[in-house]
């Protein structure tokens, strides 16, 4: 779920940075005839998307408005189509809006229909990759951004673009790819934060913590920074850090006192605290800015967590009947864990048919086979999902589960205990079930497990001592004393209840009362010694 939060909050750089692509340059009317006046919202909004940078919300809605008018009297001006409908994709991604998408869709074919891609139209392929992100349509942004890409490699805002396609199908070393073309190209705070999310995807905690901060430093706009302190909140949330959490969320919301995902962020960390009133609260605030179906989901499993079996429905309803634009995740964990596995498991095969099979696809396609009874399938999701890089409490907590119905004590133990190491507070409903799901399967036995132990060597029966004369008659003994003088051979001779060790002769020595005769030449003979020895 909270792999989801951070995921949209890149998806809006993007479309800002196609916001940036497609901006047009305001010049003054009254140029050379006095100082310019301030520039106005609108104004505000294109110098913010040249400098890849995100508008406010009000200058952005401003900038819309501007572009609307302007239309109305010059309908064949293919760059403010363009422009337009990058920025309608851009409102309804912050918002949680998809109404926006089909205006935004309507534009940008206008802007294609006043100038063809045949004639290098880039703005409006462009504007489309990104909207097509915004519908979690991957395999169509790859195409588009692909497209960009071929024209001009040196277009700077197609690289964000592409690497959130990438990364939604799976395709983790062509986004790291993207990244590197990105840094090669452009600085400031977007690309820091691009590479904070890179970072992250690939477990690396304090270069993308590092990342983020420098994304902070750089921002140019109240926006910029807020959603960059954001991110810097999901990277302590992630690393199971609430108090951390929830000042880097405070700062983003003293920027931007309505900004969605900074509310989202504190309401989950206020959660992990025991400030549940404050949490219920933070979640109202979030879900009526923006309503993304991870969200929901997650506020309707804190209240039942809480008891509050009714608030949760009602929340699980608004998520089941809610129109989604990348709902498919959200709704097959809804339908795994409050509802119908078998169904959450037609969803995400399907995803998985799509060509989408990114980390959340496979976990959640895992969990959702595991939860209709094919724990045994489901383990491979779960391992693709917990070994690209990532590190996610929830992943771990799934991969475990499965583990631990399978019967696989030793990586069931050890992957529970993981999530609640990589975050005790991942989520309010199933970190209480890790720990009880630890709790039956008990401290691990001291007992080697069968491939390391040995096989018990059979004890020999021991032999009775024997008589100097069964020693005597050995064939060993005779050949000992016909006079050999190698060791090894005396050594081999010896009979079975013999020993090399000298020592060992003498204490296994007994008296007898009668030895058998030996002649005086036999004694002469024997060792060199003579017969009056």
């Amino acid at each position: 779920m909270k792999t989801q939060n951070v995921s949209r909050t890149v998806l809006a750089a993007g479309v800002g940075a196609v916001l940036a692509a497609t901006a047009l340059l305001y010049v003054p009317e009254l140029l050379g005839q006095g100082p310019p006046s301030p520039p106005g919202p609108a104004q505000r909004a294109t110098i913010a998307a040249h400098a890849g940078a995100q508008a406010a919300m009000l200058d952005l809605a401003a900038l819309i408005t501007d572009r609307e008018e302007w239309l109305r009297d010059h309908p064949d001006d293919e760059a403010s189509w363009a422009e337009l409908g990058a920025a309608y994709t851009e409102r309804g991604t912050r918002l949680g809006d998809v109404r926006d998408y089909p205006r935004a869709e309507e534009a940008l074919r206008r802007s294609l229909a006043e100038k063809p891609a045949a004639e290098g139209n880039l703005d409006a392929q462009l504007g489309l990759g990104a909207l097509a992100g915004a519908r979690g349509d991957w395999k169509s942004a790859k195409e588009w951004g692909e497209k960009v890409r071929k024209a001009d490699p040196r277009r700077w805002p197609v690289y964000p673009v592409l690497m959130d396609a990438y990364n939604g199908l799976g395709e983790y070393k062509a986004a790291r790819q993207a990244m590197e073309s990105l840094e090669g190209l452009r600085k400031g705070a977007v690309v820091r934060s691009r590479a904070s999310q890179t970072y992250r995807d690939r477990g690396w905690r304090e270069d993308a913590d590092a990342a983020a901060l420098d994304a902070v430093a750089l921002a140019e706009t109240g926006a910029e920074k807020a959603a960059s302190l954001a991110r810097l909140g999901d990277l302590a949330w992630d690393r199971g850090e609430p108090d951390e959490a929830l000042v880097r969320y405070g700062a983003a919301l003293g920027l931007v006192r309505d900004h969605g995902p900074s509310l989202a962020g504190r309401a989950r960390a206020l959660a992990a605290l025991g400030r549940i009133d404050e949490a219920a609260r933070d979640w109202k605030a979030a879900l009526d800015r923006l309503p993304l179906p991870e969200y929901v989901l997650e506020a309707g499993e804190l209240y039942e967590s809480l008891g509050r079996d009714a608030d949760a429905e009602a929340l699980y309803e608004r998520l089941r009947t809610g129109p989604w634009a990348r709902g498919a995740v959200s709704l097959a964990l809804l339908d795994a864990d409050h509802g119908n596995p078998a169904a959450a498991v037609t969803r995400m095969r399907a995803e998985w048919a799509r060509g989408h099979r990114s980390v959340r696809v496979a976990d959640a396609l895992g969990w959702a086979l595991h939860r209709s009874g094919a724990s045994k399938e489901a383990l491979e999701y779960a391992k693709r999902a917990t070994e690209e890089g990532l590190r996610s409490a929830l992943f771990t907590y799934h991969r475990g589960e499965i583990e631990r119905a399978l019967t696989d004590t030793g990586p069931a133990r050890r992957h529970l205990a993981e999530a609640l190491r990589i975050n005790p507070w991942f989520s309010p409903l199933l970190a209480p079930r890790a720990k009880e799901s630890l709790a039956v399967l008990g401290e691990p036995s001291d007992e080697l497990p069968p491939e390391l132990r040995q096989e018990p060597v059979a004890p020999q029966t021991p032999q009775a001592p024997r008589t100097s004369q069964q020693r005597a008659q050995s064939p060993g003994r005779q050949v000992a004393a016909a006079g050999s003088t190698d060791p090894s051979q005396a050594s081999d001779a010896a009979g079975p209840g013999d020993s090399a060790n000298p020592g060992e002769a003498e204490a296994q020595e007994v008296p007898v009362a009668q030895e058998v005769p030996v002649t005086q030449e036999a004694r002469s003979a024997g060792s060199g010694r003579s017969a009056t020895e």
